[in-house]
């Protein structure tokens, strides 16, 4: 299997469906797609029911094109990541890893147009969010839930508005921004540099107003990123965790316990905004986003600070906070539902408090004229109570 083969495969594997998102080798299965969440067999020219150990390591070998460094760190640690483009078709970010002593491969396809706001019909305080000066924002969610989507379209709102300097730190580059207004550096790992604590590190030097993280991956980053915040860059990054909550308990549980209180005070400084994201499956097909959004007031900078307690959580003071544009996962759901884009049953199966959820939904469905209980043909019992005679 030659490099002009995998190629070829490669778009017969886009070619496949309109909405793939990935593309699947791995030994003991054809060729795999995957589109709207659901993975696809993938028919090729030749007569591939199931690759073998040999095909998916030549066709592992060919994307790492005899790049040292790739193949060193893929048989040392296991796997590796880097970017492959397939001229005149697509652009991808690949994972190749050893499983059971075989390789496989995931491609993630990655769009060649900057997304804007309106494309993603993201909310709009995402506007807002794009106008901060400095501090830290966090974008978190599973893989593969949108983080670097959403990134790239507040980066590309900056683009339209501000002439600054903007230094994107990836693992790999995923959309290449054209300088319109703002000057755009955007530095691949390994290419450019090694880890993203020296790349954050080197790029305080670089003299950005905006610096993207693609990842915070562990205390010495955090801890530099933190330090950019503090003196006047916006730091933007993300984080795989699936809430507000659980994005500051994971940046505390980085650090030792005697430094958890310096931690929480410079924490409590310098966050701006907490944006959590999920992909959840869209009535009629594909997908669709709902969000948990966190800006700071005063109370969040005392959640921060001490931690939350009853009566005093991330959920009651962004729920709270609805008029400024905040919003929890249950609101931006039940919003969802109530637009007719998911299902009550995909709605009930995503929410973050079940109760709340589902009052929400029976106010709608009750708004509609729709049924809110199957309970039917109760009738009162009139002599309960007076040993069976009716009282007059």
């Amino acid at each position: 299997m030659r490099k002009r083969e995998v190629d070829h495969f490669l778009r017969k594997m886009l070619d496949f469906h309109e909405n793939v998102s990935d593309l699947i080798v791995t030994v003991d299965r054809p060729f795999q797609v995957e589109s709207d969440g659901e993975l696809m067999p993938v028919p090729m020219d030749v007569q591939i029911d199931n690759l073998t150990p040999f095909q998916t390591e030549t066709f592992a070998l060919n994307l790492l094109g005899g790049d040292r460094r790739n193949v060193e760190t893929l048989l040392s640690e296991g796997s590796c990541d880097l970017s492959y483009h397939l001229a005149g078709k697509a652009r991808f970010r690949v994972n190749v890893f050893s499983q059971r002593g075989y390789f496989s491969v995931v491609m993630r396809k990655l769009e060649t147009r900057i997304p804007s706001v309106e494309d993603l019909k993201l909310p709009q305080i995402f506007k807002q969010i794009s106008q901060e000066r400095n501090g830290l924002i966090f974008v978190t969610g599973a893989t593969g839930s949108g983080k670097s989507t959403s990134l790239a379209a507040m980066l590309n709102e900056v683009n339209d508005l501000r002439p600054v300097h903007i230094v994107t730190l990836e693992d790999p580059v995923e959309f290449v921004h054209h300088h319109r207004k703002a000057t755009f550096n955007q530095r691949e790992m390994g290419t450019d540099f090694d880890t993203f604590a020296s790349g954050l590190r080197a790029s305080l030097r670089q003299a950005p107003k905006i610096i993207l993280v693609g990842e915070m991956r562990d205390r010495e980053t955090v801890e530099i990123g933190l330090s950019a915040a503090e003196t006047g860059h916006l730091v933007l990054t993300t984080l795989h965790t699936v809430d507000t909550g659980q994005t500051i308990n994971r940046i505390l549980g980085m650090f030792d316990t005697e430094e958890e209180k310096q931690i929480r005070i410079r924490l409590s400084d310098a966050i701006r905004y907490v944006v959590c994201q999920r992909l959840l499956p869209r009535e009629g097909g594909g997908r669709v986003a709902a969000f948990e959004i966190m800006g700071k007031d005063i109370r969040i900078k005392e959640i921060i600070f001490d931690g939350e307690s009853e009566g005093k959580t991330f959920y009651e003071i962004i729920e709270s906070n609805r008029a400024f544009g905040w919003c929890t996962f249950d609101d931006s759901i039940l919003e969802l539902f109530q637009e007719g884009q998911i299902s009550h049953d995909t709605a009930m199966a995503y929410a973050s408090k079940k109760a709340i959820m589902r009052r929400g939904i029976d106010r709608i469905k009750s708004a509609r004229g729709e049924k809110v209980t199957d309970i039917e043909g109760l009738e009162v019992d009139r002599g309960y109570g007076t040993g069976g005679k009716i009282k007059k």
